[in-house]
C-alpha cells in the first residue's frame, strides 16, 4: 500500500491526476487488487503514456516510446530470454553490455523477479520502462520474425568466414575452386534462402547488395521506398555474390563486367521470378534482384486504382478492334503491370495475342510472348515486321523508343490491330508531342491514337492504424479537398510501423476524341489541349489522387510526392 500511496502523491504533485481522484482510485483499488497505476488508467484519470512515464521519474529510469523498443539484431538476445517468457511475463530484452542486460518492462519492477531473471540470464539487469500496450506490440514483432541477423552473428556464419579473405589480391587470379566452394557453404546458403524469404515475406520488390570499404549493405525496396537491414559482415560479401551468381547461371569467375541473370522460386505456392543483375563498383560488386511477383490477382484492372469513371473509358478503348493506347510513366511507376492487365481483360480463345518485351515480367497462359534479343538481331522493331504476318488482333510492344518502332506501331493499329505500349512522359498530353517530337507526322498520331494512361504509384496507408485528423483550412482550400477528416500513417505490428501498407497508381487516363484528333493535326498546342481536357472533365493525376485521399486510401503528402494541380 506504501508504494502506492508514493506512487499517487507523486502524481499529484505533478499535477497529473487530482487529489479527489487519487483517493477514488486507492478505494477502488483496495476492492479490485489491481495495481494503482491500471485503476488509474481504467477511470480515465490519466494516459497510460504519462503514467509510465512518471513512474520512470519516480524510480529513476529511462522511458523508451514504442519506436524506441528495437532490440539490438547482432546479440542474439533470445538466447537470454525466450519468446515463451518475455509474453508471460512482458518482458523484452534490448542489449548486452558487459554482464549488464538492458530489459523494457510495462509495470514497475518486482524485486523478486527481477532476482530471478538476474539467475535465469546470468546478466545484472537494467530496466527501462514503456506502456503495456507499445511493449506487447514490440515483444510480438521481435519475437514473430525471423531475424536474418540471428543467422549472421550465428557462430557457423562466423566461423565459416575465418578463413575468408574479401580482397583478391590480383582481381585477374582467383581460386574458383575455392570460390565455388565457400559459395555452397551451409552457412551461405542459409543466408541467402533466408534474405530471399525475408524479402518476399515483407513484399520487397529489390534487394540490394553494396560493399563498401569496411561493411556491406543490404537494403530492400518496399512499396517503393529503401529500407536498411542489419549489415552483415563484409567478409561475406563475395561468398553470397557468388551464390547468387550460381543460382542465375552467371559467370562467378568474372567481376569486371556487368551481368545478368534469373532464376525462380516457389514461395507460398506460387512462382516467384527474380531477375538479377551485377556491377563492378569501387569495392566489389553490387547485385540487385528485381522480384517479380507472378500472382494473377495484380492483373485485375479493378484493382490496380483506376477509379470507376476511367475503367469505363479504358475499357471502351479495350473493346475497340484497333487503335493504339498508351501507358506512360517513369521507370518503375507500374506501366507493365496495368498493360499486362489489360491483355487479361482481352484475353479469349477467339483472340491472337502477341507480345514483344524487354523482358517479359508476367508469363501469361493463352498469350504469346517474345523476348528482345538485340545481339542476333531480334528488336522491337523487326519483331513488329514478323508480328504482322502472324495474323495477329491485340499486339503489345514493351517500349516504343524509337522513330522506327513507332511508325511500324501506328501502321499495325491503323490497319487492324489494336496495339498497346508504354512511353517515358510526365502526364498524357505529353505522349502526343513526344510522338511528334520523334518524327511521327501529326495526322497519323491523331489517325492511330486511341487512349493514353499517365500513372505514379503511391502507398497506401496501413488500414489497421491509420489516424484521422481535420486538415487547416488554408491546406483544404490550397489543396480543394472537400472532406472535412483525412487521415494520416502511425505505424503498428501489421505494417511494422511504417504506417502503409501496399501502392496503389493514381491514373490520368485520356482517350483522345475527335476534338482533339482536330486539334492534333492542326497544330498540336498543348495548352490548348490541356483546355480541352480540363473542358471535358477528365482527371489529372493530382485530382485523382486527392479523391483517393479523401476516401482515406493515402496521404496528401503521398500525392504531392508524384503530382501537382
Amino acid at each position: 500500500m506504501r508504494i502506492n500511496t508514493l506512487l499517487g502523491e507523486f502524481l499529484v504533485e505533478r499535477r497529473l491526476i487530482t487529489p479527489d481522484q487519487l483517493k477514488k482510485a486507492l478505494a477502488d483499488q483496495k476492492e479490485s487488487k489491481e495495481p494503482l497505476g491500471q485503476v488509474l488508467i481504467r477511470h480515465g484519470a490519466i494516459e497510460e503514456t504519462d503514467l509510465r512515464i512518471a513512474l520512470s521519474e519516480q524510480l529513476g529510469v529511462s522511458f523508451l516510446s514504442g519506436t524506441q523498443l528495437k532490440p539490438r539484431s547482432d546479440q542474439r538476445l533470445k538466447e537470454c530470454i525466450p519468446m515463451e517468457f518475455a509474453l508471460q511475463h512482458q518482458v523484452l530484452p534490448l542489449e548486452r553490455k558487459g554482464r549488464m542486460l538492458k530489459v523494457a518492462m510495462g509495470r514497475s519492477p518486482d524485486v523478486i523477479f527481477l532476482d530471478n531473471l538476474r539467475k535465469s540470464t546470468g546478466y545484472d539487469i537494467l530496466i527501462v520502462l514503456s506502456t503495456e500496450t507499445e511493449l506487447k506490440r514490440a515483444i510480438d514483432l521481435y519475437y514473430s520474425n525471423t531475424d536474418l541477423q540471428e543467422v549472421l552473428s550465428s557462430s557457423e556464419v562466423s566461423a565459416a568466414t575465418v578463413d575468408y579473405n574479401p580482397v583478391e589480391k590480383d582481381e585477374n587470379k582467383m581460386d574458383l575452386g575455392a570460390t565455388v566452394a565457400e559459395a555452397g557453404k551451409g552457412p551461405v546458403v542459409r543466408l541467402v534462402d533466408l534474405m530471399m524469404k525475408k524479402a518476399l515475406d515483407d513484399r520487397a520488390s529489390d534487394i540490394h547488395i553494396e560493399p563498401y570499404v569496411d561493411r556491406l549493405t543490404i537494403r530492400y525496396r518496399v512499396d517503393g521506398v529503401l529500407f536498411e537491414l542489419p549489415p552483415p559482415p563484409r567478409e561475406l560479401h563475395n561468398a553470397v555474390v557468388s551464390r547468387i551468381k550460381i543460382l542465375s547461371k552467371m559467370d562467378i569467375a568474372e567481376k569486371r563486367i556487368p551481368q545478368d541473370g534469373s532464376f525462380s522460386l516457389q514461395y507460398q505456392g506460387r512462382k516467384v521470378d527474380v531477375r538479377v543483375s551485377t556491377i563492378p563498383i569501387v569495392h566489389g560488386e553490387k547485385v540487385v534482384l528485381r522480384i517479380l511477383d507472378k500472382r494473377m490477382d495484380l492483373l485485375d484492372m479493378s484493382l490496380l486504382g483506376l477509379e470507376p469513371d476511367q475503367l469505363s473509358l479504358f475499357e471502351v478503348a479495350l473493346k475497340r478492334p484497333y487503335g493504339l493506347i498508351f501507358a506512360t510513366g517513369p521507370t518503375g511507376s507500374g506501366k507493365s503491370t496495368t498493360l499486362y492487365a489489360a491483355l487479361n481483360k482481352r484475353l479469349s480463345p477467339e483472340v491472337n495475342i502477341l507480345t514483344i518485351e524487354d523482358p517479359i515480367e508476367y508469363q501469361l497462359t493463352g498469350i504469346n510472348q517474345v523476348q528482345v534479343k538485340p545481339d542476333i538481331g531480334l528488336t522491337f522493331a523487326s519483331g513488329l515486321r514478323a508480328f504482322l504476318r502472324q495474323d495477329p488482333d491485340v499486339i503489345l510492344v514493351g517500349e516504343v523508343r524509337d522513330l522506327e518502332t513507332a511508325e511500324i506501331c501506328i501502321r499495325a493499329s491503323l490497319t487492324g490491330h489494336l496495339v498497346l505500349s508504354t512511353l517515358h512522359t510526365n502526364d498524357a498530353l505529353t505522349a502526343v508531342t513526344r510522338l511528334i517530337d520523334i518524327g511521327v507526322p501529326p495526322y497519323l498520331v491523331a489517325g492511330s491514337l486511341g487512349l493514353v494512361a499517365a500513372q505514379r504509384l503511391i502507398r497506401l496507408l496501413c488500414k489497421h492504424c491509420k489516424e484521422p485528423y481535420k486538415p487547416e483550412a488554408k491546406v483544404r482550400d490550397l489543396y480543394k479537398i472537400k472532406a472535412e477528416t483525412v487521415y494520416k500513417p502511425k505505424g503498428c505490428d501489421k505494417c511494422q510501423n511504417i504506417g502503409y501498407w501496399g501502392r496503389m497508381a493514381l491514373y490520368e487516363v485520356l482517350p483522345i476524341d475527335e476534338d482533339m484528333r482536330s486539334l492534333i493535326t492542326k497544330d498540336c498546342n498543348l495548352t490548348q489541349l490541356r483546355e480541352i481536357q480540363k473542358a471535358k472533365k477528365y482527371e489529372n493525376m493530382f485530382q485523382n489522387g486527392m479523391r483517393k485521399v479523401e476516401r482515406g486510401l493515402t496521404t496528401l503528402d503521398e500525392v504531392l510526392s508524384v503530382a501537382y494541380e
